[in-house]
């Protein structure tokens, strides 16, 4: 493994973190802070930039580029359709989940993306199933987006 590996798989692990951290924050709370989400949007941007910049390699600092802009832009769609499906703090999350997504490429990115609403609606339906929740129940969408995210890696 070079150090180019080593960074992404570090990387990768930071994001990890971040993930599980923002996944019980959500789940508790319903809430993806800024304090933390904004950050790793900044950094990630940063460390796509750098290693475009070290490598000589655009290809994939464009694709974080572009899943930032899609999947983000996607989120802020459904936010401005629904206020009170689609919370801001899951707009700024998928901007992030896009930018790593994006770098993984296409594949990473549409599995990732579709993965998150699958697994979102099969967990709302059981939880209707075993009445558990209805059409109103507020369910946070952060944790499905962040394990449709890792789906998406998997799978790119």
């Amino acid at each position: 493994m070079d150090l180019h590996e080593a960074l992404v798989v570090l990387v990768h692990l930071a994001l990890l973190g971040v993930g599980v951290w923002l996944l019980v924050i959500d789940v508790r709370t319903h809430r993806l802070p800024n304090r933390i989400v904004l950050p790793t949007l900044v950094a990630l941007l940063a460390l796509a930039i750098i290693e475009a910049l070290l490598t000589g390699q655009v290809r994939s600092l464009i694709g974080a580029v572009l899943g930032m802009l899609i999947l983000g832009g996607f989120y802020a769609a459904l936010r401005l359709v629904s206020r009170e499906g689609m919370g801001g703090g899951d707009v700024k999350l998928a901007a992030v989940i896009g930018i790593v997504l994006g770098w993984h490429g296409w594949q990473a990115l549409a599995v990732g993306a579709a993965s998150a609403f699958v697994l979102g609606a099969l967990y709302a339906l059981v939880l209707m199933a075993l009445h558990r929740a209805d059409r109103s129940t507020r369910i946070a969408f952060g944790p499905w987006m962040i394990v449709g995210a890792v789906l998406g890696i998997a799978a790119g």
